[in-house]
């Protein structure tokens, strides 16, 4: 196979972008099934009879009492409620297990070190691989055999695979369409590489996956998030199952900001996805999106699409309208429009606001 290497620098360098053919490869994921190497992420492993309690009290989710072989979305806030953070979490077989980043990874670990204090839970970093399924075929009973299921788990659920490490389903995934995770041992991920690719999943690189999760609106960390984000912005509110914030539960770092900005109603940014001129060059994350010359948010992720073209996921004002006319990229060279379904639902007044508007009525 014709390897193609990730960009470097970037969020993906030392993976493989594409085999030589990275639309074929996004079509499979799509009509058929394909496999894609993600083994780049770091994976952190919580075991002890605190774990759990442990990570509640410093962490976004309510995950005290998470059940056998649940999965989440999880975050660290800092002291404004701003995302330092973003892991996927699961639970199985008495360890908690935390996958993320591969630039983080090592600030995770350091963190959560450093908040053991007298709890009985001790983090270490797990030389575990994850390699990720797309595709409507995952059900057959041929890949079924291969990963020794009798069937599928869950949205949200894993089960053990025989050998070490677990497969989960991941959900937000299009109707007819399924997404797997196997987090296995390192040195198991070529095995499993070889016998998936003999089940007639079809290899693809990187480029295929952040295609997917770009069409999903699903941000990443550090791509589509900067040092300002808050999780309303980029629809990481929700308990176990929804997003990564949980809005009942107790004290955390942040938990003050996303609080008020919960009763508020008034995040400052929203993500959004952008259509973009084609005809030229392409923008790179961080770069600045443009109305009427005036900056109105930021680039994240940049993907060509096998339906969609050119897009990218944006962190754009609040309320900004669908036809707005946007430039992103060097100079404001590309021209870029907001797709008006990725556009977040009208806002809600929250509970906060509410009160004062009635109370500046009273006034009147």
């Amino acid at each position: 196979m014709n390897a193609v290497p990730a960009p470097d620098p970037g969020p993906d360098a030392g993976t493989v972008w594409h085999y030589g053919d990275p639309l074929g490869e996004q079509r499979a994921a799509e009509t058929t099934a394909a496999v894609v190497d993600r083994s780049h992420r770091g994976v952190i492993t919580l075991t002890g009879k605190d774990r759990q309690t442990w990570l509640h009290s410093i962490s976004s989710q309510h995950v005290s009492d998470l059940p056998e072989g649940a999965c989440t979305q999880n975050l660290s806030l800092d002291g404004q409620g701003r995302v330092e953070d973003h892991w996927i979490q699961t639970e199985l077989g008495g360890t908690t297990y935390l996958d993320t980043e591969p630039w983080r990874a090592g600030q995770l670990l350091e963190y959560l070190r450093k908040m053991v204090f007298w709890s009985d839970v001790t983090p270490s970093a797990a030389e575990m691989a994850v390699l990720s399924l797309l595709g409507p075929r995952l059900a057959d009973d041929g890949v079924l055999e291969t990963l020794g299921l009798e069937a599928l788990p869950a949205e949200l659920t894993a089960v053990p695979l025989p050998g070490g490490g677990f497969v989960r389903r991941m959900p937000g995934a299009p109707a007819g369409q399924i997404e797997l995770d196997l987090v296995v041992p390192r040195s198991e991920a070529a095995g499993w590489w070889s016998r998936l690719t003999a089940a007639g999943l079809r290899p693809a690189g990187v480029w295929a996956y952040e295609a997917h999760r770009v069409a999903a609106l699903r941000p990443r960390l550090g791509v589509d998030t900067d040092e300002r984000t808050i999780p309303h912005e980029v629809g990481w509110i929700g308990g176990p199952g929804e997003g990564a914030v949980h809005l009942d539960k107790g004290c955390y770092r942040g938990q003050e900001t996303v609080a008020r900005v919960h009763n508020l109603g008034r995040p400052p940014r929203m993500l959004v996805m952008l259509h973009l001129d084609g005809s030229a060059e392409r923008p790179s994350a961080g770069d600045a999106v443009l109305a009427g010359g005036r900056v109105v948010g930021r680039i994240g992720t940049v993907v060509d699409h096998v339906d969609l073209g050119p897009v990218a996921l944006a962190l754009v004002k609040r309320g900004l309208p669908a036809d707005t006319a946007l430039a992103t990229g060097p100079e404001g060279s590309v021209a870029a429009v907001i797709d008006p379904d990725s556009l977040p639902p009208a806002e809600q007044v929250g509970a906060g606001r509410l009160a004062v508007e009635r109370l500046r009525g009273g006034a009147r």
